[in-house]
C-alpha cells in the first residue's frame, strides 16, 4: 500500500467519527417530553403544558421541575391540575434540594432550593 492510499483510507474514516460523535451529542441533549422545567411565566402555561405532556405521550408521568422563587408556581401547578383537570391524578413523588450557583460576575456561590414534582394519571 502506497502512502497515498492510507492518507485516503484515513480521510475516509474521519467523516464517518464525526456523524457518530453527532448522533451521540443530539441523544444527550435531547430533551425528554415528560419534563416542565417551571420559570417565571403565569402557572396556567405549565397547566398546560402538563396537560399536553399526559395527554401526547405513552407515558402516565409527568415531572415538574423548579428552583428558588419557582417552587412555589411548580406546587399551585400541581394542584391545579389535581383539582380542575384530572381529578385522578396523584403526586407520586416529591423532591427537594439544594443546588450551588456561580455567580456570572464571579464572586461568592449561592445556594438555591430545587424541587422536583413529580404527577401520575391512573
Amino acid at each position: 500500500m502506497s502512502d497515498k492510499e492510507t492518507i485516503e483510507t484515513e480521510e475516509e474514516v474521519k467523516p464517518v467519527v464525526k456523524e457518530e460523535t453527532k448522533k451521540e451529542e443530539t441523544k444527550r441533549t435531547t430533551k425528554d417530553p415528560n419534563v416542565i422545567y417551571v420559570g417565571s411565566k403565569p402557572p396556567m402555561s405549565y397547566v398546560m403544558a402538563v396537560i399536553t405532556g399526559f395527554n401526547m405521550s405513552d407515558s402516565d408521568e409527568v415531572t415538574l421541575k423548579a428552583r428558588g422563587r419557582a417552587i412555589s408556581t411548580a406546587v399551585d401547578v400541581a394542584e391545579i391540575v389535581r383539582g380542575r383537570f384530572f381529578k385522578d391524578a396523584e403526586v407520586r413523588a416529591i423532591s427537594i434540594g439544594t443546588e450551588q450557583i456561580t455567580p456570572r460576575e464571579g464572586g461568592n456561590p449561592r445556594n438555591v432550593s430545587t424541587m422536583e414534582i413529580t404527577l401520575k394519571k391512573d
